[in-house]
Order: structure tokens, then sequence, then C-alpha cells
């Protein structure tokens, strides 16, 4: 879980914005919304083989 300290003098304005940049870069959000409903391992395989796919054919 992020953790942020607030500085004397410090708005809620600021902490609350240095807040959500820290859960942003440690992936929090991201890795909630991915654990948010259970897949089984055949759909994994397909959604990683698609995503392969994708990234060849960009190149």
């Amino acid at each position: 879980m992020g953790h942020v300290a607030i500085s004397e003098g410090e708005s809620f304005d600021s902490l609350l914005r240095r807040f959500t940049k820290k859960v942003q870069t440690d992936g929090i959000l991201s890795e909630a919304r991915r654990r948010e409903h259970f897949e089984p391992p055949s759909i994994k395989r397909k959604k990683k083989a698609a995503a392969k796919r994708r990234k060849s054919s960009r190149r």
C-alpha cells in the first residue's frame, strides 16, 4: 500500500496529488483492476497470445 507522510504546512490538495502519483507509480490500481474478477488460466493464455499477436503485427 502506498504511504505518504504529510509535511508541515502542506495543503491537503498537494498531499492528495502526491498520494495519487505514488499509487500510480506503484501500480496499485492497475493490479486491483486486474484481480477484480477471477480469470481462468485458459483465458489468461488467450489474452497473452492475443497481445503477442498484436505486438508482432506492429513491427
